[in-house]
């Protein structure tokens, strides 16, 4: 039997929870992370940020230069690993083979749990469907024999 590795990542994870918890934030440039007016870092950036250049990893300063409309909030960890918790409790629902790669991510070993979905497509859609139903988050998923290539495919 093949071997199949899902990697599944939340999209802009904190960005996200942030939303889900705000929904005002919803289709605005938001920034997660460190203040712009000291020496903080963009922990993660909304896809309406990012077409400004901004980026996990940039100085704050230099994010607020490049979008000056952007909504900055202070980093809530405890809220983070919350949802995270819950993440990786929806995967093991569909597999016991998780390996988290952070809060926000995970390879999920599926090999042979893909007979209830139909294929191995399927199975990814019904776990992306789920996260969404009970966390309100969005995820991408690679599928492939090895965990370098699904990493590669999401």
């Amino acid at each position: 039997m093949v071997r199949c590795i899902f990697h599944i990542d939340l999209d802009a994870f904190f960005v996200s929870v942030e939303q889900v918890l705000n929904p005002k934030l919803k289709g605005k440039p938001v920034i997660v992370g460190g203040d712009p007016e000291r020496r903080g870092v963009v922990a993660s950036a909304s896809y309406e940020a990012r077409p400004f250049g901004i980026h996990a990893g940039m100085p704050s300063s230099k994010a607020r230069r490049l979008c000056p409309q952007a909504i900055f909030i202070r980093s809530h960890f405890s809220l983070y690993k919350d949802a995270s918790a819950k993440f990786m409790e929806i995967l093991g629902d569909f597999s016991p083979h998780i390996e988290p790669l952070g809060l926000d991510e995970a390879y999920l070993d599926v090999t042979g749990c893909e007979e209830p979905y139909g294929s191995h497509r399927q199975l990814a859609l019904a776990i992306k469907e789920r996260i969404y139903k009970e966390l309100e988050l969005t995820a991408s998923v690679g599928i492939a024999p090895c965990k370098v290539v699904a990493n590669v495919l999401w």
